[in-house]
């Protein structure tokens, strides 16, 4: 090695024992490229995290594929670099993961040969750090100069005992979709997080660390969301960002996701993918019935509710009724502005040959609905849809519950309607019959399609 290329190895090493970017990157240059900038953010919040006394939780929840676990076996390195007396505990969702991942740390600390041109040593990094002669067993082992054992791979299955620990790292404790949903193993998970690990904790200014993809609700994530509020800090990265492009397409194109993702349970899609669970306990609404043909029924009609807060969807929905059942046929759900809405609902509305439509008039739907009237006109040359301005004064989560028995037995779907209109299903898959709801737009609708149907209050201002 030349002296200039000397050098740089030596700047790149002192760099890798300050920041836990650095390591990885130095480390292992194929997989933290300048282009995975959001390998950095959590590279650089991670050590944030473990520096400062504030949180003891920090959650990281992500897609798969994208080098979260690695990120994790790398920061138990990292640490043990910086400090050989730390003690770190690591679980896995079985023995067999937890083992792997135990080996990968050892296997570094112990990596010998001799440095060459791209190859870096983890001692060269840290030449002071070395796991303790003798210390055969790849989970449970101690490094030089420690005194005692400083490292433990566990799962809620195994053993955690012998052994404190300054920090714990927990990695994927789900395994599949059949943990996700059930109820007992994933208290199985909350019990031995707060009966088994936390009790090895030593000292007050532990930490504990939780990377995973998302299932559900309730899953280990979420539990600890919920229970130690202002104590957690979370990291999360959806696969899809919000203007469709991917978080990495290296590792997951939009080709790649939209294969893989179509035939997937979409509750399973925006759990895994993209971190919004979905829980199936407690949801108002399950399954609805499903058609794969229309009746022979000519009258069209639609519900509108406009988008009343900033955070608000709107929400309209052509469907046909047929002998007290209602075939839900088109949608428009979107949090675009009122200038873009007017103009789809307008073309949907003229396009399905809606005869009827009503728009609730509160928040600016009056003048929603007059537009929508304007734009028929004078765009489409279409004054056969009759557009009513409804006045809606009753309880909002009185209405929809109140409407949920009817719509389960009489509101039928399409049978592609959870892709077709993933925001729409997204609302009513996700809201709960009992507690707070981030959004009730779709929901809403259903319930005004159901007092239109059903004719329950009713105040009508009607356009001529």
């Amino acid at each position: 090695m030349d002296k200039m290329a000397y050098v740089k190895a030596r700047a790149r090493n002192e760099l890798s024992r300050r920041y836990f970017y650095d390591y990885c990157q130095n480390k292992y240059p194929a997989h933290y490229t300048d282009e995975r900038v959001y390998l950095k953010e959590i590279c650089d919040r991670i050590q944030a995290f473990t520096e400062q006394n504030e949180k003891m939780f920090l959650v990281v929840t992500m897609p798969p594929r994208h080098r979260k676990s690695f990120t994790a076996t790398n920061l138990t390195e990292w640490l043990f670099g910086t400090d050989n007396k730390r003690k770190v505990m690591t679980g896995s969702y079985n023995e067999t993961l937890s083992t792997t991942f135990a080996s990968k740390v050892r296997n570094t600390i112990l990596e010998g040969g001799e440095s060459s041109e791209g190859r870096i040593l983890y001692s060269d990094i840290f030449p002071e750090t070395k796991v303790q002669y003798g210390e055969a067993s790849k989970s449970y082992w101690a490094l030089e100069g420690s005194g005692e054992k400083n490292y433990l791979a566990t799962s809620p299955t195994g053993t955690a005992t012998g052994i404190g620990a300054n920090i714990i790292i927990i990695d994927d404790v789900i395994k599949n979709q059949i943990e996700a949903y059930n109820d007992s193993v994933k208290q199985g998970h909350w019990d031995w997080l707060t009966n088994t690990m936390m009790q090895r904790t030593e000292g007050n200014d532990y930490k504990i660390i939780i990377i995973m993809t998302r299932w559900a609700g309730d899953d280990l994530a979420g539990r600890v969301i919920d229970e130690y509020g202002e104590l957690v800090e979370h990291i999360s990265y959806s696969a899809v960002q919000p203007d469709g492009s991917m978080l990495d397409p290296s590792v997951l194109s939009r080709r790649d996701y939209d294969l893989k993702t179509l035939k997937m349970n979409p509750d399973i899609v925006e759990a895994n993918y993209n971190q919004q669970p979905i829980d199936i306990k407690g949801r108002l609404y399950d399954t609805f019935k499903e058609y794969d043909t229309l009746p022979d029924e000519k009258k069209k009609y639609n519900y509108t509710d406009t988008a009343d807060k900033g955070t608000d969807f709107l929400c309209s929905v052509d469907y046909i009724e047929n002998e007290g059942d209602v075939f839900i046929t088109d949608v428009v759900m979107t949090d675009e502005p009122m200038e873009i809405t007017e103009v789809s609902v307008s073309q949907m509305l003229h396009i399905d040959g809606v005869n009827e439509a009503i728009i609730e008039s509160n928040n600016g739907g009056r003048g929603f609905a007059r537009n929508i009237e304007r734009i028929l006109k004078d765009t489409y040359g279409n004054q056969k849809c009759i557009i009513t301005a409804k006045n809606q004064s009753s309880n909002k989560e009185a209405r929809i519950l109140t409407s949920s028995a009817w719509v389960k037995h009489r509101v039928h779907m399409p049978h592609n309607w959870k892709k077709r209109w993933p925001d729409f299903y997204k609302q009513i898959a996700s809201y709960q019959s009992k507690g707070k709801n981030s959004h009730d737009d779709a929901v809403d609708v259903l319930a005004g399609i159901y007092e239109s149907v059903t004719d329950k209050n009713v105040v009508e201002f009607g356009f001529s």
